[in-house]
């Protein structure tokens, strides 16, 4: 298999779906939803997973996918609260369903914040930006690391008005 273009990590509503497949359009690569990988290897939607099994069997496969992440140019969708509220449809009031969907959200940035910037290889913020714009940058900084592995230009990836640029992977 060879070695995809980048791979989006982040909450729900950061925009991996969206952009991702405006990203790879502007690379010329094909997109792949990390969910579809997910749910080929359960045998089961990731939806059914959380639901019938529980979230803490979703996260039972997470190393294995962390291990997959080693040495990819992963950027991390960085989105605040509110952002992903708004994008999941959380942030008009609502009644209980189970439990309180908001505060788990909030829950769920704050618990997961940690992965995501270890495993992250760039950083774009996502808050207020056009899905468009966010791809552009994406794209700017993956195209800047693929033509220096290939020795070609300076090799800086331009830094956008969200972007955090960690050393890449060898």
């Amino acid at each position: 298999m060879s070695r995809p273009a980048a791979v989006l990590i982040g909450p729900p509503g950061a925009g991996k779906t969206t952009v991702g497949l405006l990203a790879a359009a502007l690379l010329g690569a094909a997109f792949l939803d990390t969910d579809d990988v997910v749910e080929q290897a359960a045998g089961k939607p990731v939806s059914d997973i959380f639901i019938t099994d529980g979230e803490p069997a979703f996260r039972q496969l997470e190393p294995a996918t962390q291990d997959l992440l080693a040495g990819q140019r992963v950027v991390y969708l960085a989105t605040g609260f509110a952002a992903a509220a708004h994008r999941t449809g959380l942030d008009a009031p609502r009644p209980l369903l189970v439990g309180n969907p908001r505060t788990r959200l909030r829950e769920l940035l704050a618990e997961r914040l940690p992965v995501y910037e270890a495993l992250a290889w760039a950083t774009v913020t996502t808050d207020d930006r056009d899905p468009q714009e966010i791809a552009d940058e994406v794209a700017e900084i993956v195209s800047a690391s693929i033509a220096a592995e290939a020795g070609e230009g300076a090799g800086t990836p331009p830094a956008g008005p969200g972007a955090v640029l960690p050393e890449p992977p060898l």
